[in-house]
């Protein structure tokens, strides 16, 4: 298989799995602070990960070299997740994966910026389709919100979060010296749990870890196994072989994740004005991936 083919089947994965940690981030957000959650949730996460690496052999020496590329990805990506979860304590499971969409358009900007990738016509034009589906998607097909600019509190907190996830994903390829995902990954994490465990120390202690009802500890395992530990060496392993605007493209699909999430959680399917802006990100997608393969051989996006 293709190096770019293995980045599509990884992104297509991380789509599904961080399609849940929304809906059942909906159930939890409001029973533990984001910060002491997040906080715990890194750990886990690196102790997953951290097991894989051991077993593998171990970090080798060289990954060692320049730790404070592991504490700016992991400060970044700790940010994220804290603003997901608070933004996540009024916002909708499927209006939140619309602003998640968005994170391709400042991907795009991000990897120009960072590593002077470059975005072709098609793929402009699909991540414009992409980004207005989901505005309709936030802006709860309501036109007059849109022309009044009315946005929830917790749609605009968590977009702030997509903005440090966007950061995140050019950074990657830059800040990466040749490491295995999993390693680097693993020093990733390792540094976020420090600065979430600094940041979030008044809110650990404060916690009543034992009065927590089960849907928290359920979250709490799923988001740091799957929608962490799994997540992130896949958008690693991605991120090393597509340009970042098409890695984050599959973000596209998360609306419509969480839309099967929240029907196997027992919740009623969004309007179907909704649903027309979860189609137009479909759409977004389709011609992401279109030029991908319309591209004459021996032409990169690079």
């Amino acid at each position: 298989m293709k190096s770019a083919a293995q980045g599509h089947l990884a992104m297509l994965l991380f789509s599904a799995l961080v399609a849940g940690s929304f809906s059942l981030g909906y159930l939890a957000a409001n029973e533990i602070s984001p910060s002491a959650f997040n906080a715990v949730r890194f750990v886990v996460a690196a102790c997953v990960i951290g097991l894989v690496v051991l077993l593998k052999g171990g970090v080798p020496r060289e990954a060692l070299q320049a730790p404070w590329r592991y504490a700016v990805l992991g400060g970044l990506f700790g940010a994220y997740f804290v603003l997901m979860f608070e933004g996540l304590k009024t916002a909708q499971p499927v209006s939140a994966a619309a602003v998640f969409t968005l994170t391709p358009v400042m991907a795009g900007l991000f990897g120009w910026v960072l590593l002077r990738q470059i975005t072709t016509l098609r793929m402009g034009f699909a991540l414009l389709i992409g980004a207005f589906g989901a505005l309709w998607v936030i802006f709860r097909a309501d036109v007059s919100a849109v022309l009044a600019f009315e946005i929830g509190r917790g749609e605009i907190i968590y977009f702030f979060g997509c903005v440090s996830h966007a950061i995140y994903t050019p950074m990657v390829r830059k800040l990466n010296r040749g490491e295995a995902a999993l390693v680097f990954t693993f020093g990733v994490l390792v540094a976020g749990a420090c600065l979430l465990g600094i940041y979030a120390w008044p809110d650990l202690r404060a916690t009543q870890w034992t009065a927590l009802p089960p849907i928290v500890w359920i979250t709490l395992a799923y988001t740091a196994v799957f929608a962490s530990a799994a997540t992130f060496v896949l958008l690693q392993f991605a991120t090393l072989r597509l340009p970042s605007a098409k890695v984050m493209a599959y973000t596209y699909l998360t609306p419509s994740w969480v839309i099967v999430w929240e029907v196997a959680l027992g919740n009623a399917l969004p309007s179907p004005l909704l649903l027309v802006g979860v189609g137009l990100t479909m759409i977004a997608l389709f011609l992401l991936l279109q030029d991908e393969e319309l591209r004459p051989k021996g032409v990169t996006n690079m």
